[in-house]
């Protein structure tokens, strides 16, 4: 079992460079023609982020994308929402259901929605933790994997645990003892592998950009370059998990840079008790 694992393609309502000079429709398109020649994909998953805009034209341009890269190999094109998606846009553009179950090969992949509208961390609140469970119930005739946005890990700094899953103990209670295998995520832009009840979670790194956390400490700065996670399920060792790097030739030149203080006040501005500002 051979997935391909996007995140955060962030395209917009219309074609062209961003407020970091990146074009996301150019990036992704990279990132797909880069992967073309891999052998043997049994699914394309996309975890979020699909839009930044939420806007109908978005989601066309990246279910074009994607849906053709998914077509010509006869695989299906999976898709979870984002802290920058919009429901109703979502549904509509990309065909694709909030919640699913897709069963390939023996393996389930199940698609989870951790959006909070107008908020920039995520939550899987108590009735989607209720089917999750129900689900579960009955095992995979080879292993489950759940597919969401935000991630329930993140390491000991003040971005990634504001920016996170605000209720990864609720989600473990329910995974522990079931056949879930692998968490894959997106939201943090960078690549990152952790443990949630015993469960192997991966971050894989952003498609419109990279984080560079050998950065100035409390800064943010941001790199070119499209990437993507081989994910390999059902053999030896798995689950195996490969970053790709598009070949980009401006790969790894400063997309954008923050310094401390401005980080210190976006993250005021993101933390769950901030006053939403829809």
């Amino acid at each position: 079992m051979r997935i391909l694992h996007l995140s955060d393609t962030h395209l917009t309502r219309a074609a062209g460079p961003n407020a970091d000079g990146i074009d996301p429709r150019e990036s992704l398109a990279r990132i797909l023609n880069d992967c073309g020649e891999l052998a043997g994909l049994d699914a394309v998953l996309v975890t979020g982020d699909v839009a930044d805009d939420g806007s109908a034209e978005a989601y066309a341009a990246v279910r074009s994308l994607v849906g053709a890269f998914a077509a010509e190999r006869g695989i299906p094109a999976l898709y979870t929402t984002g802290n920058h998606d919009e429901r109703k846009a979502f549904t509509a553009g990309l065909g694709a259901e909030l919640t699913s179950v897709t069963v390939i090969g023996g393996h389930r992949i199940i698609t989870l929605d951790s959006l909070v509208p107008g908020r920039v961390y995520g939550h899987l609140d108590d009735e989607q933790l209720l089917w999750l469970r129900s689900v579960l119930a009955t095992p995979a005739p080879q292993a489950t994997v759940l597919a969401f946005h935000h991630p329930p890990i993140g390491l000991d700094n003040e971005v990634q645990r504001t920016l996170g899953l605000t209720n990864p103990g609720d989600l473990a209670e329910v995974i522990r003892g079931t056949d879930v295998r692998l968490v894959l995520t997106g939201h943090f832009h960078l690549q990152l592998f952790g443990l949630l009840a015993g469960v192997p979670v991966w971050v894989t790194p952003g498609v419109v950009n990279r984080i560079d956390l050998t950065g100035p400490p409390g800064g943010e700065r941001a790199v070119r370059g499209a990437s993507a996670t081989l994910v390999e399920l059902g053999g030896p060792g798995s689950p195996l998990l490969h970053v790709l790097h598009a070949r980009d030739p401006y790969a790894g030149r400063t997309a954008h840079e923050h310094d401390a203080e401005t980080m210190a006040a976006l993250i005021a501005r993101w933390r769950p008790e901030a006053p939403d500002r829809r």
